[in-house]
């Protein structure tokens, strides 16, 4: 029996989203229908005002069940429709569409959940535009833990074909990222990651790689001891638990090609360390994914692009690794 199809949000309708969502699918009707099917929740009068701004052949078919999707998407965008409250304008936000956007999030979660989608693929929000409407929470990631319960610790992995990165610390100034760092944080990050690496990726015996603090992992001590109070500590804690780690490697050589093939995923201590290698291999084709979560969850790994919503230049590249990450993991979890 084939799996249900992924559930895509709209992400903020005056950004990128609808645009790729139209092209994605454009993709898939020009190029052998090589992409996993998927439905759209969002406004589809406004989906297909977009398609006809940009010139795009998209057929858009409105959902009456989710169950129809599979069919419906081999000759149309399928749409389960989430009014907006106002017209969406590209490029000009409206803190007055918040409840619609924070809808389409909660909807597809519930979607998911219920076994109706088989993965969740979220397009990018502006997370001001929802704090001018009171939105509570950081982000998406921090939205869908609370969604999930408080039984699940989301951690976030960006990824294309040549790296997996995991990140200990997120979006916190670099001061604020080593004062929160301790043992029992990467402990709990690399557990995780194991785990999903094992569920979402089908890898049977993952192998991860800790990145140092500092320049050179701390020099013994000499350029910081971060490594030795905090990192090394978390690194024999997990060995004894029989988890396949190691470390923790000087960040300047541990993402070399050589020694990329050395393991499955790389654990960095701080944003950029983890995103400047990943988006410097490949920047057109990085990918989101929520790990520790109930249900599988990817992103693209772009914002809103406020600058060229509506003209047809964004790329539908990160959306399609997105959805065919998705993809790859519910099947994974399927196999279970």
């Amino acid at each position: 029996m084939a799996k249900p199809p992924l559930a895509l949000t709209m992400g903020d309708p005056s950004g990128i989203g609808p645009d790729i969502a139209l092209k994605a699918w454009i993709r898939f009707a020009e190029n052998g229908r090589k992409l996993p099917p998927f439905f759209y929740i969002g406004d589809a009068d406004h989906l297909r005002q977009t398609a006809a701004r940009l010139d795009l052949p998209v057929p858009i078919q409105r959902l009456q069940t989710v169950s129809q999707a599979r069919e419906i998407f081999d000759h149309a965008l399928p749409v389960l429709h989430n009014s907006l409250t106002v017209p969406a304008q590209p490029g000009r936000p409206t803190s007055q569409n918040a409840p619609g956007i924070i809808n389409a999030i909660q909807t597809a979660v519930e979607l998911v959940r219920s076994g109706e989608a088989s993965g969740l693929v979220t397009n990018p929000i502006a997370k001001e535009v929802l704090y001018e409407a009171g939105f509570e929470f950081p982000g998406h990631t921090e939205y869908l833990a609370y969604l999930a319960g408080d039984d699940f610790q989301p951690v976030m992995m960006l990824a294309c074909d040549q790296l997996r990165v995991v990140l200990a610390t997120v979006h916190v100034s670099l001061f604020d990222a080593i004062k929160s760092l301790n043992t029992d944080t990467i402990c709990s990050i690399v557990r995780i990651t194991h785990n999903a690496l094992k569920q979402d990726f089908g890898i049977a015996k993952p192998r991860l790689a800790v990145a140092g603090l500092n320049p050179h992992a701390g020099e013994g001590g000499s350029m910081g001891k971060e490594e030795i109070d905090i990192i090394i500590p978390a690194i024999e804690r997990l060995q004894s638990e029989g988890i396949d780690v190691s470390g923790p490697y000087p960040s300047d050589t541990m993402f070399t090609h050589k020694a990329l093939s050395t393991y499955d995923a790389a654990v960095c201590m701080y944003h950029d360390q983890g995103l400047i290698p990943l988006k410097a291999l490949d920047f057109e084709h990085g990918v989101n994914a929520t790990l520790g979560l109930p249900f599988v969850r990817t992103s693209p790994d772009h914002g809103t692009a406020f600058d060229i919503a509506g003209t047809g230049q964004a790329s539908e590249l990160s959306l399609i690794a997105a959805l065919n990450m998705a993809s790859i993991m519910a099947e994974a979890r399927l196999g279970d």
